[in-house]
């Protein structure tokens, strides 16, 4: 694809945030990147504009059907001033992954990383210098027919916008508290877990507000069928270090998100020479490690918080306390390596990082 990228810079200029007091997907840059796509003529129109409202007709299929897809990744300014992304590539492969899903036509992958390269050389001075902190890219596309009728879309946009962020959870890199649900449902094999669509979260709410009120953090999934079998938190995927072996769910029931960090995880894991499996593991088994004093430690992967450890699991009443509630040493490790790759302080060896400039 080789689209020039059309840039309509902004007159009304924001105020840059105190890197400092950052909170999470509260705030956004001057511009943002917006492409359309039409039966017939594929994408088209490529450009940086002004962030701002969309006008949409209220039959816009999106708000009726759900017909919609998004990623998440990060930008990083290093010490020297460079600006690195984190394997976008993979972001928009997976893009294509949950396009399929959706019936949403693929985007080009090189294109789309060029795209947001552009975009965020744009706002470079918004990327946060502080500590732990970063800048948010958030692509994503939606279904735009003023129709309604199920079917897909024969019109979408394909955006992306900018946040900078400081901590997804409060907890920072402390650990968190999660709790097992039991009753709720998350995704089913044949469905649309795999997928990153809103309708995945969109149905996790209502547990996750019922897990805040009792105290914790998030919610660890159980399995659709048999609710038994792990499948991955809220907003991240799930390793539990039982014994010295790193266990983490398959990816083979089609009901788990395909994590970017998870996929990093693993692979760091193996260059260390740690163990690694990816099977199915249950609640059960998890319950009788702590038992038996191999739960080791766990903890959750996701481009958000990078690594979360978890300090305690609640399931059924029975409460898990994990590594005396504090982080462990191998998790501490996997987050300093990573974001070290990430902030360009450690060598990156894996061939993740992407320079913008």
């Amino acid at each position: 694809m080789s689209l020039n990228i059309r840039i309509e810079k902004t007159k009304n200029p924001k105020t840059k945030p105190d890197s400092n007091n950052l909170k999470f997907g509260e705030l956004f840059t001057d511009h943002m990147f917006i492409m359309d796509y039409t039966e017939g003529m594929g994408w088209h129109d490529p450009r940086i504009v002004p962030y701002g409202p969309l006008e949409l007709e209220p039959s816009t299929m999106v708000f009726h059907y759900g017909q919609a897809i998004f990623e998440g990744l990060k930008a990083y300014k290093t010490k020297d001033k460079k600006i690195l992304l984190f394997r976008p590539e993979k972001n928009m492969e997976r893009i294509n992954i949950s396009n399929d899903r959706l019936c949403i036509p693929p985007i080009d992958v090189d294109f789309a990383v060029e795209a947001a390269k552009t975009l965020v050389n744009l706002e470079k001075d918004w990327i946060p210098e502080a500590e732990g902190t970063s800048l948010y890219v958030r692509p994503f596309i939606i279904s735009t027919d003023p129709y309604l009728g199920v079917r897909p879309s024969i019109t979408y946009k394909f955006m992306i916008i900018l946040s900078p962020v400081g901590a997804y959870y409060k907890e920072g890199i402390n650990p968190v508290k999660i709790y097992v649900e039991t009753n709720y449902v998350r995704a089913v094999k044949g469905g649309i877990g795999y997928s990153k669509t809103p309708g995945n979260y969109a149905s996790s709410l209502k547990a996750q507000v019922e897990a805040i009120e009792k105290g914790y953090t998030q919610v660890l999934w159980l399995d659709g069928v048999e609710k038994k079998y792990i499948e991955e938190v809220g907003t991240m995927n799930v390793f539990f270090n039982i014994n010295g072996e790193i266990i983490t769910p398959s990816l083979e029931s089609g009901s788990i998100l395909a994590g970017i960090t998870r996929a990093s995880t693993i692979e760091l894991l193996k260059s260390w020479g740690i163990k690694v499996t990816e099977r199915k593991i249950s609640i059960d088994e998890i319950y009788q490690a702590h038992l038996d004093g191999t739960l080791i430690e766990a903890f959750g992967t996701g481009t958000a918080a990078v690594i979360s450890p978890v300090g305690e699991l609640s399931w059924n009443e029975k409460t898990i306390i994990i590594n005396n509630g504090e982080i462990g040493e191998l998790s501490s490790k996997i987050y300093s390596t990573i974001t070290g790759i990430q902030y360009g302080n450690i060598c990156d060896n894996f061939g993740w990082i992407v320079e913008v400039s």
